[in-house]
């Protein structure tokens, strides 16, 4: 990080990323996480070791999960000595867990740790409606069997609705998928664009696999050994036959199943430490994770749209770093959807945008778009939610580790109108 030690990354492991209700039925969060947390251990051999802390979350999970990371780490094989505890933000809640261990170690706190994060929409929690929890617990505290009896004959029928979890933003009532849809047609973004971004993606994680890329970043789980959402073939012919998702009325809906990215389970976790506790056990770090920076935008008064704080955080950052946004070797921006990373884009080239909303003179300008997400991003491999941040953390680490040299830029949009951004350099 910027102040104290330098805070290398040592390397990732993630588990292959699953479309929801198909390979990982049965599995839950901690099972998943517990897995991820294993491919470090055995990559690094770490087996019996005691790590400076372990941080990591969970967007959907049950009230039994409450010391999910701390659960997690007892069944990964490190010492049962590690401490650990859990966090969220939303999607960034792989890459914020990722900065807390790096702060840790850059202050001299601990000498290495591990981040991750995991998300299961397959086994999701369900929870009783509003009604029947209350009367539940009236009966719960009633002194006798007739006060119990009482209460629970005040359960109807209405009360029996079952409430699972909603990808909606409490205070707007709006999906994450329509609000994007409301920043895309704000920003002009074309159906053709994003369909052509999503299609990118998908063949370029393909021939990740294909050429082994992925071979000592993802461990197989339950029968998986690559992510079951990739689609080698994709095309833009077959997605222009999708129906619109999110505003299926107006006729202006541009964003579509095959452009979005569909609800997944999975895990990662990667690996920090000081340059000693590498040097000391002969490793060569892969990369440094040298900035970060988070930030939120007024989403709720329509100010500014759900996922565009990155657009603002990533400046902020650059200004902090003395860089250009055209000085980055590989540029990783979270497909959550097609239409949020080329609003991002856009709003970026636009004058007017940079000038009144970031206070800059000149636009921060266009990216060379053969260094992004080259290795694929959400749109082709998925998206569990707090899974996403050290996925991107091991892949863009592995990147520069190849080339030898460069910079790497990490930005990832969140629930709750937050951007998460950091960068990585060799």
């Amino acid at each position: 990080m910027k102040h104290g030690r330098r805070v290398a990354i040592i390397g990732g492991s993630r588990i292959p990323f699953a479309r929801s209700n198909t390979a990982y039925i049965g599995k839950s969060n901690q099972d998943m996480l517990t897995a991820a947390f294993r491919g470090v251990v055995d990559k690094f051999q770490l087996h019996g070791e005691e790590l400076g802390d372990v941080v990591a979350g969970a967007v959907v999970k049950h009230s039994r999960d409450f010391s999910l990371c701390r659960e997690s780490v007892l069944g990964s094989g490190l010492s049962p000595m590690t401490p650990a505890f859990d966090i969220q933000q939303a999607c960034g809640t792989g890459l914020e867990a990722a900065i807390v261990v790096a702060n840790k170690i850059a202050l001299g706190q601990i000498e290495v740790g591990m981040a991750g994060g995991v998300d299961t929409t397959t086994d999701a929690p369900i929870a009783v409606s509003e009604g029947l929890r209350k009367i539940l617990l009236e009966a719960n505290r009633a002194r006798d069997t007739k006060g119990k009896l009482a209460a629970l004959l005040k359960i109807r029928p209405k009360h029996l609705a079952p409430l699972p979890p909603a990808n909606a933003e409490p205070r707007t009532k709006m999906s994450m998928g329509a609000h994007c849809e409301v920043m895309a047609q704000t920003w002009g973004i074309t159906r053709e664009a994003q369909d052509e971004l999503a299609v990118s993606s998908h063949l370029k994680a393909a021939k990740a696999y294909e050429e082994g890329f992925f071979d000592d970043l993802v461990v197989p789980f339950n029968g998986l050994t690559r992510d079951n959402n990739l689609r080698a073939d994709s095309s833009v012919e077959r997605l222009q036959g999708l129906k619109p998702a999110f505003d299926r009325k107006s006729g202006k809906g541009t964003m579509t199943a095959g452009n979005s990215t569909p609800l997944t389970d999975g895990a990662s976790a990667v690996l920090l430490a000081s340059e000693d506790w590498a040097k000391a056990r002969g490793i060569k770090p892969l990369a440094y994770l040298t900035f970060s920076e988070t930030i939120g935008v007024d989403f709720v008064s329509g100010k500014e749209g759900l996922l565009m704080a990155p657009a603002y955080a990533v400046p902020r950052m650059l200004k902090k770093a003395g860089l250009k946004l055209q000085d980055f070797d590989f540029l990783e921006i979270h497909e959550a959807f097609a239409a949020q990373v080329l609003c991002t884009l856009k709003a970026w080239e636009d004058p007017k945008f940079c000038k009144e909303k970031l206070g800059l003179d000149a636009p921060l300008g266009s990216i060379d778009r053969s260094k992004l997400n080259v290795k694929g991003g959400s749109l082709a491999v998925g998206h569990p939610f707090a899974a996403t941040g050290g996925r991107i953390i091991g892949t863009l680490a592995k990147l520069l580790n190849e080339k030898g040299s460069g910079k790497g830029l990490i930005s990832i949009c969140a629930a709750g109108g937050i951007g998460v951004t950091a960068i990585i350099e060799k």
